[in-house]
């Protein structure tokens, strides 16, 4: 199924039924509204023999405090600093696509803060969230690449930690046809509440609500109140293999099975093995992009989820959307950080959509 479908396009399943409109947009002015951690990456190469002696799990995500991050950057190698943050990620990519988004994250009133506000404004980013001035710094993340290019992410939240209910923006919210949470922020009462602010809102608007499980670590750490976010305020869930199993239990394919029960849109990434994307009683399944190299997988999940929103949010089919979703996957894996190298227009444009 390619293309646009028809405005009242519907998908149809039984037990229990669940009606789903691809398109149901109301007059918005922004396309995602993401929310998450404003988080500055500092990225390096290491070799497994340096996580097993530093007792890290490799290709996993951890919280860490102040004093142990400073511990740990001082054994790191040379070391790449650029804005991240799992949202932050998303958003960039979707303006780079041609979206319209804002971003909600919080970030300290220090140099670091400074260079995050900069770097996603100038991707074309809405950022107006207000710093935090209690001293907190703003937030980094220790990233860890080992030759075969998987990460291994030690997160210090620092001000990330102090979003709140406040910061959400009822007209914002309800002026964006999807609201984007990233699970790395589901840890602190405040944001959590945010999120719910955030998803009523947008439901009360007759927008769309999604969620990126970001971590089997989070995942397990939240299970119960991940499982009652999803079944009860949540419309397009992303999650790749690990953290579907983590969410419902099983394999994979009962994983998934479940997830469609529970969502109007499921997004299910598997690495090599593509992608699945469950919409109603429907399955559309696209290959992964192929790449010559794989260098750094750091925001493969984010790019895949900005790809897709972005064709989500212009009326574009599954397929389409999961499509697009692989290419910036794609896109990122082929060097280091998380914020494209390239005009993910003219890349997407390139491959004939």
């Amino acid at each position: 199924m390619h293309g646009h479908l028809p405005q009242d396009a519907v998908c149809l399943y039984s037990a229990p039924i669940l009606i789903v409109l691809w398109r149901p947009f109301v007059a918005a002015v922004y396309d995602v509204v993401g929310l998450g951690n404003a988080i500055v990456d500092v990225i390096a190469k290491a070799d497994e023999e340096f996580l097993t002696a530093n007792g890290l799990v490799k290709n996993a995500m951890r919280l860490i405090s102040a004093e142990e991050a400073d511990a740990l950057y001082a054994k790191m190698g040379p070391g790449l600093e650029m804005s991240g943050g799992s949202a932050g990620n998303t958003m960039a990519a979707l303006a780079s696509l041609g979206g319209k988004g804002v971003f909600v994250g919080k970030v300290a009133h220090d140099q670091l803060g400074k260079v995050y506000r900069h770097d996603i404004r100038a991707a074309g980013v809405v950022f107006d969230t207000p710093d935090l001035t209690d001293g907190k710094p703003t937030g980094s993340c220790l990233i860890l690449v080992t030759p075969d290019g998987h990460r291994t992410m030690n997160t210090f939240l620092g001000a990330c930690l102090d979003l709140t209910p406040d910061d959400i923006d009822p007209a914002v919210i309800k002026s964006s046809k999807v609201t984007y949470m990233e699970g790395y922020l589901w840890d602190p009462p405040a944001a959590k509440q945010a999120f719910l602010k955030a998803a009523a809102l947008a439901h009360e608007a007759g927008q769309k609500v999604a969620l990126s499980l970001s971590d089997p670590f989070c995942v397990n750490r939240h299970l119960d109140s991940f499982r009652d976010l999803v079944k009860n305020h949540v419309d397009i869930l992303f999650a790749n293999e690990s953290e579907i199993v983590a969410l419902f239990g099983g394999d994979f394919d009962s994983a998934a099975a479940e997830a469609r029960r529970h969502v109007e849109v499921a997004v299910l990434t598997r690495g090599e093995q593509g992608a699945t994307v469950l919409v109603g009683g429907e399955t559309y399944s696209v290959p992964a992009e192929k790449v010559s190299q794989v260098v750094d997988t750091t925001g493969a999940g984010d790019l895949f989820a900005a790809g897709f929103l972005y064709g989500y949010t212009q009326g574009r089919s599954p397929s389409d959307c999961a499509r697009l979703g692989a290419i910036c996957a794609g896109e990122i894996i082929t060097h280091y950080g998380a914020r494209s190298e390239v005009n993910l227009a003219e890349l997407v444009k390139s491959k004939g959509l």
